[in-house]
């Protein structure tokens, strides 16, 4: 069943508080639209709804942390990554047990506009030592991440979530393997494209390359879950065995998805063309988040037909 990873997250949340005593949960004022209150309303004593002050909230949580608590602080992820030095300084530099929830990622949202519009914000998470930057693609690999980021993670996190609602993606009897691609929609034979996707537009590469197919182009598609650390490695392998790597993302196209593949393949000396599709330098606007998917050239239709015109 469909489902926003926001929704996943704030269930997979409230359940792990269930055996982890250690976690705590902090909100700016958006608690219901982050889902946090599905925490706050089983363990309030753990819940601290901070108001409209993020960086209060964000410098809370490292200090909570440094008593021994996993910190959970959320907001919308242009509101969180706003308040970047409080990040940097009083989180990536302490390297604080903190886990960054940035909902209401990418022009997915739709109407509320470029100002609630998380367009930048893996690029600056990247950049930041210590920090680690994931974003799941559908409810299942939400819970699979939250799992990983409560018992295994050590350190800073940053989480990208969507509002939008995300049909389910994660192969049956799959297993999750923290910060490697896995592949979604396989090819038999050789391809001729192979798209890299992560968060939302995973969604609609899928449908891509079946698409793509009807055209006699074989495009196999890749979820990226964690864009750092990121899998050079497997990337490197890929690019070897497509005329064409295509990465499809919710994001600017600087410092994103785009980005890591793109310094990947840079490092291993590859000579793959790279079409990195996703928010070509722009700010975002108001609309419905299908006709924003579509005028920035990631909507099914319109990766598949770039990936087509650059093939030819």
């Amino acid at each position: 069943m469909p489902k926003a990873t926001r929704l996943a997250f704030g269930e997979a949340l409230a359940k792990l508080g269930e055996t982890h005593p250690e976690i705590v949960v902090l909100d700016a004022d958006l608690s219901k639209s982050t889902r946090t209150d599905l925490f706050a309303k089983k363990f309030p004593d753990r819940f601290f709804e901070m108001g409209i002050a993020e960086a209060n909230m964000i410098g809370t949580a490292a200090g909570l942390a440094f008593t021994g608590k996993t910190a959970f602080a959320a907001s919308f992820g242009c509101f969180l990554t706003g308040r970047y030095d409080t990040i940097r300084l009083s989180v990536a530099y302490a390297q604080a047990n903190v886990r960054l929830i940035g909902t209401h990622a990418g022009v997915g949202i739709g109407d509320d506009g470029h100002s609630q519009m998380g367009l930048e914000d893996i690029s600056l998470m990247r950049a930041l030592p210590t920090m680690g930057v994931f974003q799941p693609m559908d409810a299942k690999e939400t819970e699979y991440l939250m799992s990983y980021l409560v018992r295994d993670w050590k350190g800073p996190a940053y989480v990208r979530l969507t509002r939008q609602a995300l049909p389910d993606l994660f192969p049956a009897g799959a297993t999750f393997v923290p910060g490697k691609l896995m592949e979604i929609t396989p090819v038999q034979g050789a391809k001729k494209a192979i798209c890299i996707a992560s968060g939302a537009t995973v969604t609609e590469a899928v449908e891509a390359s079946k698409k793509l197919a009807a055209q006699g182009i074989a495009m196999s598609v890749w979820n990226a879950h964690s864009l750092k650390p990121f899998d050079d490695e497997t990337t490197i392998r890929l690019a070897k065995e497509a005329k064409l790597i295509v990465t499809a993302e919710d994001h600017s196209v600087i410092g994103g998805l785009g980005s890591c593949v793109a310094e990947a393949l840079a490092k291993a000396g590859s000579g793959t063309k790279l079409l990195k599709l996703g928010i070509q330098d722009l700010f975002g606007e108001s609309g419905e988040g299908f006709e924003l998917y579509e005028k920035h050239g990631i909507s099914a239709a319109k990766i598949a037909e770039s990936v087509a015109k650059a093939l030819t």
